[in-house]
């Protein structure tokens, strides 16, 4: 189901079961923490500088595969706190900059995926929301954090009161993700993205991901914020890839980033 392959440094993982909209059961998820850490591995080894995740068919992720959950005895604990949230930390945390392609369903798990990653250009027909009201349960996955961070209290609570659902041209014009594309031009143009960021200094990116995910953790203030990007530079200030950029300049040519 999960199929993972790596050129050009540009790790790729693909949900591959549009048969049942990519929807991850335990397995699923297991698969995809194993990419994840194939990926990883590869990060360190120099060999991937970017990680695209995407879905094959109709839709990215529909969420979390329940045709064979015994709602009267599905331990919960276990599968959200034993298995999704570590697999979420992972992605988040993943050692180089990393983009996702999501048209179609994007609910439940698979809104968690995106929300652990970190640039996400959707298709403008993506659908996004909280079914769950239908299943006598509440969104998950990161899913009320998104939304009320972005949304605010009283709309988030419309779409899960409702269970409404967002195009992805909505969900872009709501400051929800980055960039909403027709789906037939999503892909390339994802691909693109991840191609270009995989050649660029991506130490310096890895930085920028960290502040980012700093200031909006611990609610930096400017200041604070300040004191950790001099702190980045001065550490960045030391690596090839600084040099390599100044050079470059200077003698008015493109650069040539090593990730180092």
């Amino acid at each position: 189901m999960i199929e993972l392959s790596i050129a050009d440094g540009v790790a790729e993982i693909v949900l591959n079961a549009p048969y049942k909209l990519n929807a991850l059961d335990e397995a699923g998820l297991r698969e995809l923490d194993g990419a994840y850490d194939a990926a990883a591995a590869a990060a360190s080894a120099g060999n991937v500088r970017a990680l695209l995740i995407r879905g094959e068919g109709r839709a990215f992720c529909a969420g979390r595969d329940i045709a064979w959950v015994d709602g009267a005895n599905d331990d919960a604990r276990r599968y959200l706190e034993g298995l999704l949230t570590p697999l979420l930390r992972k992605m988040a945390a993943f050692p180089a900059p990393t983009f996702a392609a999501a048209q179609g369903a994007c609910l439940g798990v698979g809104l968690g995926l995106l929300i652990a990653t970190d640039v996400v250009y959707v298709a403008e027909n993506a659908k996004f929301g909280s079914p769950f009201g239908n299943l006598g349960a509440t969104l998950d996955s990161g899913g009320h954090w998104l939304f009320t961070e972005t949304l605010g209290a009283h709309r988030t609570l419309d779409l899960i009161y409702t269970s409404e659902l967002i195009s992805g041209a909505d969900a872009v014009a709501a400051g929800l993700f980055s960039r909403a594309k027709p789906a037939g031009e999503l892909l390339d143009f994802t691909r693109a993205a991840a191609a270009k960021a995989a050649a660029g200094p991506t130490q310096a990116f890895n930085a920028s991901k960290t502040l980012v995910a700093a200031i909006r953790q611990k609610r930096l203030g400017l200041w604070d914020a300040v004191g950790h990007e001099n702190e980045a530079q001065v550490a960045l200030s030391a690596t090839a890839d600084y040099a390599e950029g100044f050079a470059a300049f200077t003698a008015k040519r493109k650069p040539e980033f090593r990730g180092q």
